[in-house]
């Protein structure tokens, strides 16, 4: 392949104008993201050195610093919970700006920072954060069911038809808001310039006793009846993988 073929396929991987992908992806089924961000979605540190873990509450920190209960209440609704916040155009007015649901922090209870500054990295029950990508115009689910987060151990490949996983280090585990739902309120989602305060609704897990010193391979998912599992082309839509390492002297 010639030099300027093969820089111009490496272009269209990360964006693709005729198929509107990027990263081979549509964004429609971009799937998951996690917080606090770790090298190659590895979140790994030694409890009693605080240098290796204070970078995670920072990131942490920043990332819900909009979602704080007053910053919320000043500038979103407070909206009726467990459906659809359908905001209806009249005819040729538009309704513009479309108003956006309150997500305040404290709902993420135990992993909002709030009562816990440290979201339990200190104590090896650290805390980690999901969020979904927007996608314009999405129902996630029919029925009233709302959309929900699982987690567990991924598996992973140890010999070439042996397959193992990590269930037995993972320990239980603690979602918030409870069940790991996304509250149908937020949905749909009306785009940036309609919805210029539009909060991502987020769903924290928490480790409660994860093994130490160890690698632990976890995978986490969205679970619903109105939103079409990967496919062969993106097995990872809906879906996300990482690992966690906590080391500890004692």
């Amino acid at each position: 392949m010639a030099k300027d073929e093969k820089k111009s396929s490496w272009k269209e991987f990360f964006w693709n104008p005729r198929t509107r992908e990027f990263c081979g992806r549509t964004g429609s089924s971009w799937g998951m993201m996690i917080r606090p961000k770790g090298e190659q979605l590895e979140i790994a540190y030694t409890m009693e050195f605080t240098e290796t873990w204070e970078r995670y509450i920072q990131g942490l920190n920043n990332f819900l610093s909009p979602y704080n209960d007053t910053a919320q209440a000043q500038t979103n609704y407070e909206c009726k919970p467990d459906q659809y916040f359908i905001q209806e155009d009249s005819g040729s007015l538009k309704n513009f700006p479309k108003r956006s649901c309150q997500f305040k922090r404290s709902i993420l209870e135990d992993c909002s920072g709030i009562s816990d500054r440290y979201y339990g990295y200190d104590v090896g029950k650290p805390c980690v954060i999901i969020k979904l990508n927007r996608v314009i115009g999405l129902l996630p689910s029919k029925d009233g069911q709302p959309p929900y987060v699982t987690c567990g151990a991924k598996r992973y490949k140890v010999g070439k038809e042996e397959w193992a996983d990590d269930s037995d280090k993972l320990g239980e585990l603690v979602y918030f808001p409870p069940n790991g739902t996304f509250n149908l309120m937020y949905y749909p989602y009306y785009g940036k310039k309609s919805q210029v305060n539009y909060s991502q609704p987020l769903v924290a897990i928490k480790f409660l006793n994860i093994t130490m010193n160890e690698d632990v391979n976890v995978e986490c998912k969205i679970n619903s009846n109105n939103i079409p599992e990967g496919t062969e082309r993106d097995k990872f839509a809906g879906r996300i993988s990482f690992k966690l390492r906590i080391n500890s002297r004692n």
